[in-house]
């Protein structure tokens, strides 16, 4: 065997800076990617809190469209901004439309406020107008609901509101 000097300057690979050099800039992108996704779940909540209160609010109207009464309507507004009444109107109970109005809000608000965190609705009924051929009349649901607010600290309001024409007679 010959003996060789060993020169530095003809190795080929990484140095301890260039490896640390690709580490820092390797944990920058991870920590960027870490922020994305919180980010992403926060937009994903938030999200998610809307479909709620659409779905519970359409939920709430199919249940006017079956008990369309002005009655009942009434009775669906003045309870909205309440807790709404347990009747038990359900199998064989036979229940006015005024008390299954109430029936219906008690148990539409406990499923409200099992999706949706520290939740207030309100219930506007504008009934058909009796000089019109119409018996349309103009339902407006509102359901707030208060989220999480991580850059401010505290929590910010969100609201949903629609309003649908429910026919309380026939012809409409």
């Amino acid at each position: 065997m010959k003996n060789r000097k060993y020169n530095i300057s003809s190795d080929r690979g990484f140095t301890l800076i260039e490896a640390l050099i690709g580490f820092m800039i390797l944990s920058i992108g991870m920590l960027g990617i870490a922020s994305l996704q919180a980010i992403s779940l926060k937009a994903g909540k938030t999200s998610v809190y809307g479909s709620v209160a659409m779905m519970k609010v359409e939920e709430l109207f199919e249940s006017m469209r079956v008990n369309p009464t002005p009655a009942a309507l009434a009775e669906y507004a003045a309870s909205g901004a309440g807790s709404g009444t347990n009747n038990n109107c359900t199998g064989t109970v036979v229940c006015t439309p005024a008390a299954l109005a109430q029936d219906d809000i008690f148990w539409w608000k406990k499923n409200l406020s099992a999706g949706l965190p520290a939740t207030t609705t309100s219930i506007t009924y504008d009934p058909a107008n009796p000089a019109t051929p119409t018996k349309m009349a103009r339902v407006t649901i509102s359901v707030n609901w208060d989220e999480r607010d991580k850059t401010a600290g505290g929590s910010v309001s969100r609201t949903y509101t629609t309003t649908a024409n429910i026919c309380t007679g026939v012809p409409c």
